[in-house]
């Protein structure tokens, strides 16, 4: 009987909990639902609006898109919704899933920081938030996850220094945690991490040595530290403890001293990537032992010697780059028997022939690299033929062999080269004809064959390239006819045909070419007039014909050229009216020069033309109008009289700017005695189409010459623009012209000295620091600036290219707006114009950028992202900013909460007392900003509110 009682009792138990069991594995599925229903209340779907049409309490919850579960327990084991388009913040209800190993919401736009509750994901193997907004240190939590085996947080905003707790997570094996801003050294724990397989730091802000322990973990694969700021030497028994290592990834840092030879020790890497850095020495010829190299980049080094031959024994190399070193002697033969190379970059080296006759010369066995696709070995000294045994890359699509000593003629069999897409010959010696056969190679996009001895006359058959986008064969001996067939090469966008000698008429076909950018017929012998159709080429932005033999008038076709920003025309025999509308609106005499025979508008330096009357029968009406002329010149003076004697205060202003045009302009001479020969000493800065010196006149009194480089295309359009408007206007925040210094092959402004050199040095320089304050004052500085072009000046000024470099500081730290180069004015009644001259990229308006719009509010915008830039220290170039994310949008997903997580830290110390009215004052600074950002341009602010703003905010940080 007892023991029927006990086996009732533990059939009773079993039921009980097995009931319980039950109960249990319910609530946690539903506990697992309502986690997941948060997170989806956290979350705003993407257009295909995924998870709001799946996720819903009418569906098993193992059945939601995204979604694993456990047959055993029936709970959540792995969460993957990456690549939704999903944007949100991760709730702490997520750590309730507590089944969960694995969890991917990669490729998403989520932001914020991760909650401290997912410490009780205990199970967790796998987190993948790779590609989204997450800000804040790397989570403390995560050293309470002992299971965790895979760790990626790259592609975010993730800051400060990497923790040395990560070595708590003993079975870590892939750490990634590239393109965010983490600082600091690399913690030398890491090397604890023994089942490490895969360590990716790449493109982060890391600096200081390379701790010698990751070195030592003999489960390691990759090692990819690209892109940081590490320095010091790799270790000489850096293989040592390697023995899988497959990828090293070190470009992009400042590692330096030798290569260490113990690097081919490693049997198994296959990649190799050490480009620049500050390497020096010769290559050892011990990297021959790595047999299982498939990539070998040493590019942009500090490198010397020979090239090793024993690197043509790695047979399964595909890609060998060692350009821009120094490297002398000849290309190895047996490179040249490297059957599985596809990528060979030598140039910018010394590849010579100094040593021997042989050496230098491109060795015959190049026909052997038949899977090649890109081979570059420009810029060297190469000196002999191309081999004829060049035909036998036949998978050849790039060629680079300009700025060589090659000579002799293009061989024909180059022509059997039928992938071939781009051919770089320039700056060689080439002589002979240009290959007729190069017609029949319609892969090519890019021709260049420049600054040779290339004669005859051009192919016609070259027509036939209907896909070519560039060809450049100026500064050669060619001759004859421009052949009329040039005319169908319709995808074309620069022809350049300069300095040769070219006759008879210009082809009116040119004129279908409607996506031609640049054409260049300068230097040459052609004669006839300009085509009309020349009026058709609808996107050209430049056209050179001068130094021909042009004749009859300017075709007003060309007015509608509206995209045209440099004319020349000089030293033609042109003659008739100079057009005035459209690109001649804004032409300066110097695109004339030197056609006797053109008349129009005085700022040409023509004669005036004189209007042929059509009638013989009306003298006396001219005699009429004569006499009235004369009689209203008196009438006009008295009248000038009277007003200087009512307002003697305009008068002396009107005299002050007359002075200031007046001013006796500067010899070359004078220039170069005070800049010491324009020696790099004195060297303050470039520009686009600029270089900035500092020069010291006789009297002692400092100066800034800005001489521009008159080869560059646009420099004579940027100097002329920079006369008009700064002899005009008057702005204790411009920078001020003393005067210039102007021929027909030198172009110079005097501008006045800023001893402080530029807003960008401050910012960036490790050693200047300016304080809120100063940085609030420059720009309200730059403010007043902007203000006074906007709406102060008789004509609207839009400065365009707003940015810190453009921005100098006088002996007292007031800020100097500068570089009206490509500033544009607004006439009466015009609110924008439209330009293809592309400003900085990082600060230009969405208009600007994609439609070529410019008007007052794209300098708001720019101003919006310096000031952004100002106060964070941020560039809007930096590496970070790609993608969707912009410098607009990063500051824009942190305010206002987060704010403190974007400012410049140096600006607001823990310790100050005036914490909470700084952070105030960056709150409403940041703001603004946003306001001068807004993407539609109607939507921003305008120069004047936000000058008005900025001198708000200093007044509430004052008080």
């Amino acid at each position: 009987m007892g023991r029927s009682c006990n086996l009732l009792f533990a059939l009773a138990v079993f039921i009980l909990l097995h009931d319980h069991t039950s109960l249990a594995s319910v609530a946690n599925i539903s506990t697992d639902e309502a986690a997941l229903l948060a997170l989806k209340s956290h979350i705003s779907s993407g257009p295909n609006n995924i998870l709001a049409r799946n996720w819903s309490s009418s569906g098993l919850v193992c059945s939601w898109i995204g979604i694993t579960c456990s047959s055993r327990h029936h709970r959540v084991t792995a969460l993957n919704i990456s690549s939704m388009q999903l944007h949100g913040t991760i709730p702490p209800h997520l750590g309730n899933l507590s089944f969960l190993t694995s969890i991917d919401i990669s490729n998403n736009t989520f932001y914020g920081e991760l909650p401290e509750e997912l410490a009780h994901l205990q199970r967790l193997k796998l987190i993948d938030i790779t590609s989204n907004n997450f800000t804040g240190a790397i989570p403390s939590f995560l050293r309470l996850l002992p299971n965790l085996r895979f760790l990626n947080l790259s592609t975010n905003q993730f800051s400060g220094e990497i923790p040395s707790f990560l070595s708590n997570l003993t079975k870590l094996q892939v750490l990634r945690i590239q393109g965010n801003f983490f600082q600091g050294e690399i913690p030398r724990e890491l090397g604890d991490l023994r089942y490490m397989v895969f360590l990716d730091l790449q493109f982060n802000q890391l600096n200081g040595f390379i701790p010698p322990s990751i070195f030592n973990i003999r489960t390691m694969q990759k090692i990819g530290l690209t892109g940081n700021k590490l320095t010091g030497k790799l270790p000489t028994t850096i293989c040592d403890n390697l023995p899988n290592l497959e990828g090293l990834y070190l470009s992009k840092n400042y590692i330096g001293g030798a290569i260490p030879p113990n690097l081919g020790k490693c049997r198994k890497l296959q990649i190799l990537s050490l480009s620049i850095n500050e390497f020096i020495g010769a290559v050892p010829r011990e990297l021959a032992n790595l047999t299982a190299l498939t990539r070998l980049y040493l590019g942009f080094l500090h490198l010397e010697g020979e090239i090793p031959a024993e690197l043509g024994n790695l047979k399964k190399l595909q890609a060998l780059k060692l350009s821009n070193n120094e490297f002398t002697g000849s290309v190895p033969a047996n490179i040249f028997n490297m059957s599985a190379l596809q990528t060979l970059q030598l140039s910018q080296n010394k590849l010579s022939g100094q040593d021997c006759q042989l050496k230098g010369v491109i060795p015959k066995e190049i026909g052997n690299l038949t899977g090649v696709t890109k081979m570059s070995l420009s810029n060297n000294e190469l000196t002999g033929h191309i081999p004829n045994t060049i035909q036998g890359m036949l998978n050849l699509q790039e060629l680079y062999l300009q700025n060589n000593k090659l000579e002799g003629t293009i061989p024909d069999v180059i022509c059997n080269l039928k992938n071939l897409g781009a051919l770089y010959l320039s700056g060689n010696e080439f002589s002979g004809s240009v290959p007729p056969c190069l017609g029949k190679v319609t892969s090519l996009r890019y021709l260049y064959l420049a600054y040779n001895r290339l004669n005859s006359s051009l192919p016609e058959n070259l027509g036939a390239l209907h896909d070519l986008i560039k060809f450049d064969i100026s500064s050669n001996l060619l001759s004859g006819k421009i052949p009329v067939e040039i005319g169908n090469i319709k995808a074309v966008t620069l022809i350049d045909l300069s300095k040769n000698n070219f006759s008879g008429k210009i082809p009116s076909t040119l004129g279908r070419l409607d996506n031609v950018i640049k054409l260049s017929l300068a230097h040459n012998r052609l004669d006839g007039p300009i085509p009309e159709s020349f009026g058709k080429m609808l996107a050209l932005n430049f056209l050179d014909l001068c130094y021909n033999n042009l004749n009859g008038e300017i075709p007003k076709s060309l007015e509608a050229l509206v995209y045209l920003r440099y004319l020349n025309v000089s030293f033609n025999k042109l003659s008739g009216e100079i057009p005035t509308g459209g690109p001649f609106a804004n032409a300066t005499y110097q695109s004339f020069l030197s056609n006797d025979a053109l008349c129009g508008d005085s700022k040409f330096h023509v004669s005036p033309c004189i209007i042929k009357s059509h009638k013989r029968k009306k003298p006396i009406f001219v005699l009429y109008v004569l006499l009235g002329v004369g009689m209203l010149f008196p009438a006009l003076a008295l009248s000038c009289v009277f007003l200087r004697l009512r307002n003697p205060k305009k008068n002396a202003a009107q005299a002050d700017v007359s002075l200031v045009k007046r001013h006796e302009r500067i010899s070359y001479y004078e220039l170069e005695q005070a800049t010491e020969g324009f020696n790099a000493s004195n060297l303050l800065g470039n520009g686009s189409f600029s270089t900035v010196y500092k020069g010291i006149l006789k009297d002692g009194n400092l100066f800034a010459a800005k001489v521009f480089n008159v080869q560059l295309e646009g420099a004579f359009k940027s100097f002329d623009t920079e006369c008009e408007i700064l002899r005009n206007l008057r702005h204790r925040n411009l920078t001020k012209v003393i005067t210039s210094c102007s021929n027909l092959d030198f172009k110079a402004l005097v501008l006045e000295y800023m001893p402080n050199g530029t807003l960008d040095k401050w910012l960036y320089s490790h050693n200047l620091f300016l304080d809120l304050l100063q940085r609030l004052d420059i720009m309200i500085d730059v403010a007043s600036a902007m203000d006074y072009l906007h709406n102060g000046y008789s004509t609207r000024v839009v400065h365009c290219d707003l940015k810190p470099s453009n921005v100098l500081l006088d002996q007292e730290m007031v800020g100097h707006v500068s570089d009206f180069g490509i500033a544009k004015l607004l006439g009466d009644g015009e609110t924008f114009v439209q330009t293809r001259t592309i400003a900085t990229i990082g600060y230009i308006a969405p208009e600007y950028g994609q439609d070529g719009i410019v008007s007052t509010s794209c300098d708001v915008y720019s101003f919006g992202i310096l000031m952004m830039e100002t106060f964070t220290r941020m560039r809007p170039s930096d590496g970070i900013f790609t993608g969707d994310l912009s410098m607009q949008r990063w500051v824009s997903d942190s305010f206002p909460s987060e704010i403190h997580k974007v400012v410049d830290s140096n600006l607001v110390q823990s310790r100050d007392e005036q914490t909470n009215s700084k952070m105030q004052c960056l709150l409403s600074i940041m703001e603004l900003a946003l306001r001068c950002t807004v993407v539609a341009p109607d939507a921003r602010i305008s120069m004047e509110d936000a000058l008005s703003t900025l001198k708000k905010i200093k007044f509430q940080l004052h008080h």
